[in-house]
């Protein structure tokens, strides 16, 4: 009996068993078929374009019983079968497995079908226009392509065709976004042949905002979200403010002529027009307040519709703030608020209704949401409005002395021993010496007197009036307004705080280290081939030096502070050797004229021919005009004694090549020595002519009688002059033992070869020569 029982119950089982897989079977069969059709059905659609919509829900319908099938089968299983699971552990293991790879097939079945859906509705919303919701229906079907690609280890070729179909998708839906932004943002530019460097090109700039679609169209706010949920909004937004800030915003802050003129129109939906007009304005830059204004007219008439949009987490406002701001700030910063900090410290006090005009400004922008709140940047310049003044007001002032600088030098003015600067007076500090810093020992007074006390007077010599003063001469106007500039900017910067004082008074000293540099480069052709010009700039750096070095005892008691000395004395020794440099260049040039004019006299040799004699009397000619345009140029330009070093020091040059030339000369004839003597002559009627250091002929002829002071070879020439038409016994006479006139100027070697030169060699040259020695 028990044994019958065991054999059926076993019987049992197995036919259970059986049966259990031919179902699993008749499963992976009835997968396989789905698989395959849905296959083909994928193919037909993508790939063939085929239309098979309804096939495809009869295969969801497929897939959803199959589904039940494998639940009901996987209950028998784990239930009915566990009794008999260690016998058949292996079978059932491969069974699982074909059940997983089954259940795998079913899975991406499942996928394809949501793909196939999310694309129908794509159409369908793409036909309707619904674009926000073509765009989610896009990223259904891209998010069911890639669960097809994690499920699936192997390479599917049919998913190429899915990845094509969805860039395909992806390309007609922006297409359609970028046509309908196009309908609804457009732009009226210039050509692009056009240079915009002037307010003209700009007056035909033209933003249309089309703020509600029409009749069965999406509005802007439909488009901005679908380019949102596809990614492409950045792009669309960065492109739309960079348009935005070249041709309206930026053209409007560099051209004050262009204003912002907002009008809106109904004609087939409501349509903002925003538009750059011209105005009359003689201008140079718009005032912050008024560029503020137009500014707000561009931003709000954005910000109506749509534009203040929320997108996702953010405003297409924010947005696009962000994007402009930065470039936005700058521009409105370097061309308007720069030009706008006062010139003048007294015109500050009015810089407050700046101030508050642009915090107005960024309030505004901050409650239509283009800034953050932390987004001052304007706001932080223009409360820094000091030290802007400080750097605008040292930055004008190098500017004002460049120009100065660059400026023609020709127009003088006389300077006299007299003249004084006019220095202004200074507020004086009452007990807040030690805020500023100043040294603990009280500065005398600013107005100190050279003379001694009333009790001393009849003690101790006083010093002449004129002693340290600068003598008369020309300078440049140029110069003068120098120093006027650094004058009366120091004046200014008095009353300010011991900081902006010290970096004005820096500025000022860099006027003139400016000065060092700017005026040899800029000038240096005409200081090299002027010889007035040369004169002039000499003088303007002794003027400069001059008063230089008491300026900053005057100013001394505002700026100085325990680390700042006021003081200008260290540039005067710069100014001064600058000067020196110049008109010692324009000497040497001259020199080297001269020279090169006596180099034509063919060594003053062999003058019985004529040519050789005109060639002579033409140098010599030429020469003494030389010294006389000099003598003209320099006349009431350089000071007197200077004049006369100058015009000293070129005759000497003349007269030391001359009697170098006649020392020279081996034989002289009776004849060429008659020559010389009345070129000599010349020389010595009309050099003292060319002292005319002043315009007065009588105070003239005071110097004209002291050539030999100024000119040390002038004697020498005199005592040549002599020899050339003297006999022997009055140059003995001269030579008087090596103690006359003639020994003073020449030695006893160049005076026996002029002898040699002079006469012929007989006993009585040589009883001449035989007395001429060295003197002890």
């Amino acid at each position: 009996m028990t044994s019958f029982v065991t054999e059926v119950l076993a019987s049992s089982g197995k036919l259970e068993k059986d049966d259990l897989m031919t179902k699993i079977s008749k499963l992976t069969r009835k997968s396989d078929d789905i698989k395959a059709e849905a296959t083909y059905m994928i193919k037909k659609e993508y790939d063939n374009f085929l239309p098979t919509y309804d096939l495809a829900e009869r295969l969801g319908r497929e897939v959803e019983g199959m589904y039940k099938e494998i639940d009901d089968l996987r209950d028998v299983i784990e239930n009915e079968v566990q009794q008999d699971l260690n016998k058949s552990v292996t079978e059932f293991t491969r069974l699982g497995a074909q059940l997983g790879r089954t259940k795998v097939v079913l899975n991406l079945c499942q996928h394809l079908v949501e793909f196939d859906n999310a694309l129908n509705e794509f159409h369908k919303a793409m036909r309707q226009k619904e674009y926000v919701l073509a765009a989610e229906q896009h990223g259904k079907a891209q998010d069911a392509v890639s669960k097809v690609k994690k499920c699936s280890s192997v390479e599917i070729p049919l998913l190429t065709v899915l990845m094509s179909e969805l860039t395909i998708q992806k390309e007609t839906l922006l297409y359609h976004l970028g046509d309908e932004w196009a309908k609804m943002v457009t732009w009226t530019l210039p050509p692009p042949s056009k240079e915009l460097t002037s307010a003209e090109p700009f007056l035909g700039v033209k933003l249309h905002l089309s703020r509600e679609g029409k009749a069965h169209e999406p509005d802007l706010a439909n488009v901005l979200q679908a380019l949102a949920i596809r990614g492409d909004l950045q792009r669309k937004i960065t492109q739309f403010a960079q348009l935005l800030l070249r041709y309206m915003l930026k053209p409007v802050i560099l051209h004050p002529s262009l204003v912002v003129e907002v009008s809106e129109s109904s004609y087939g939906g409501a349509i903002t027009a925003i538009s750059l007009a011209s105005r009359e304005t003689s201008a140079q830059h718009r005032e912050p307040p008024e560029l503020y204004q137009q500014v707000l007219t561009v931003l709000k008439a954005l910000h109506e519709h749509p534009f203040n949009a929320t997108v996702g987490d953010q405003k297409v406002c924010e947005m696009l703030g962000g994007l402009i701001w930065e470039e936005l700030s700058e521009s409105i910063i370097q061309n308007c608020l720069v030009h706008s900090i006062p010139a003048r410290s007294s015109q500050l006090d009015q810089y407050a209704e700046v101030i508050t005009q642009t915090k107005c400004f960024e309030s505004s922008l901050q409650d239509m949401g283009y800034l953050r709140e932390e987004a001052t940047d304007l706001l932080k310049y223009a409360q820094n409005y000091n030290r802007h003044f400080i750097s605008r007001k040292c930055q004008d002032v190098i500017v004002e002395a460049r120009r100065l600088m660059t400026s023609e030098i020709h127009d003088t003015v006389k300077i006299s021993p007299d003249y004084k600067v006019s220095l202004p007076a200074l507020p004086r500090p009452a007990g807040d010496k030690k805020k500023r810093g100043s040294p603990k020992t009280e500065t005398p007074a600013l107005t100190m007197s050279l003379e001694p006390p009333g009790g001393q007077q009849q003690q101790q010599q006083q010093l002449e009036a004129r002693t340290m003063a600068l003598p008369a001469c020309r300078v440049s106007r140029p110069a003068q307004q120098i120093l006027e500039l650094a004058v009366t900017t120091l004046a200014e910067a008095a009353d300010r705080s011991n900081t902006s004082a010290i970096q004005i008074l820096f500025a000022v000293r860099n006027i003139f280290h400016l000065f060092c540099n700017v005026v040899p480069t800029y000038h240096e052709e005409s200081l090299l081939k002027i010889p007035q010009l040369a004169a002039i700039h000499h003088n303007d750096c002794m003027f400069l030096a001059h008063h230089l070095i008491t300026l900053g005892h005057h100013f001394g008691p505002v700026f100085t502070t325990n680390y700042t000395v006021c003081s200008f004395v260290d540039l005067v020794p710069s100014l001064r050797r600058q000067g020196t440099r110049c008109f010692m260049n324009q000497m040497n040039v001259l020199r080297g004229e001269i020279l090169e004019s006596l180099s034509t006299a063919r060594d003053f040799s062999n003058l019985e021919d004529k040519a050789n004699s005109e060639a002579a009397n033409k140098a010599v000619r030429q020469v003494v005009l030389q010294l006389k345009r000099v003598g003209r140029v320099w006349q009431d330009v350089l000071p007197v004694n200077i004049y006369c070093k100058a015009m000293g020091t070129l005759l000497n040059t003349a007269v030391s090549e001359l009697i170098s030339r006649i020392l020279a000369l081996e034989d002289i004839s009776s004849e060429e020595a008659n020559f010389l003597h009345g070129l000599c002559e010349h020389i010595l009627v009309q050099g003292p002519q060319v002292f005319t250091p002043v315009l007065d002929e009588k105070e003239n002829r005071r110097f004209q009688e002291e050539v030999s002071v100024y000119a040390t070879k002038w004697m020498a020439f005199k005592e040549l002059a002599m020899v050339l038409l003297a006999n022997l016994n009055d140059i003995l006479n001269r030579w008087a033992e090596g103690k006359g006139p003639l020994a003073l100027a020449f030695s006893y070697n160049e005076v026996k070869g002029l002898i040699r030169a002079l006469f012929q060699n007989t006993d009585r040259r040589a009883a001449a020569l035989a007395q001429i020695g060295p003197s002890f």
